[in-house]
């Protein structure tokens, strides 16, 4: 049996992963009629980004699972030290991104291509980063915890819910930012306009 924080983890990494892509699908097809909603919606992404994954689910690997990981499979120091780097640039990067979507939103289509280009880098950076976490580190720990181990990542996990998984309980304070992002954002995200 899969464990929760497991699968919590697999359904958080579904749900940055769907923002992502859908950031990039909304920004190939720019802002056109609706620059106002465009901006809004990104924004919103943007702050997703940086509440949930970098605030709340980043944490929660580097101060449990990794570790905990690195002492049963020491092997895989190397990629939990690089993973550990990529989470402490992560914050950075998203708030860099933040400030180029504002650049290209007051200063107009000059700014567009600095944007584009690092959401594409960022992007890409993150879906490999999510790909290591699931293919080396989560196989391990399934091979190296013990009942006590799960149980504290489980009870870490349960908390602080990410509004886009569609897991419950959600914070009530989210909800705003889950309407603005679903009912604006296009699939595969959202149900807004194409």
């Amino acid at each position: 049996m899969t464990p929760s924080s497991i699968r919590t983890i697999l359904d958080e990494h579904r749900a940055v992963s769907a923002v992502l892509r859908s950031l990039l699908l909304m920004v190939e097809r720019g802002p056109g009629d609706e620059p106002e909603r465009f901006f809004d919606v990104l924004r919103a992404m943007l702050f997703y980004i940086d509440e949930f994954p970098e605030r709340l689910h980043h944490p929660k690997e580097s101060d449990l699972l990794f570790p905990k990981v690195a002492r049963r499979a020491p092997e895989l120091m190397p990629v939990i030290e690089r993973l550990e780097r990529e989470h402490m640039r992560g914050e950075g990067a998203v708030r860099d991104l933040q400030h180029l979507l504002l650049a290209w939103e007051l200063l107009g289509e000059v700014r567009r291509p600095d944007f584009v280009d690092a959401a594409n880098r960022y992007v890409a950076f993150y879906l490999e980063h999510m790909k290591t976490e699931e293919e080396e580190v989560l196989p391990a720990a399934q091979r190296v915890f013990e009942a006590s181990d799960w149980a504290a990542l489980d009870a870490a996990f349960a908390t602080h819910r990410d509004p886009l998984t569609g897991a419950q309980p959600r914070d009530p304070m989210y909800d705003r930012l889950f309407t603005r992002i679903v009912m604006k954002a296009p699939a595969p995200i959202g149900v807004g306009g194409a």
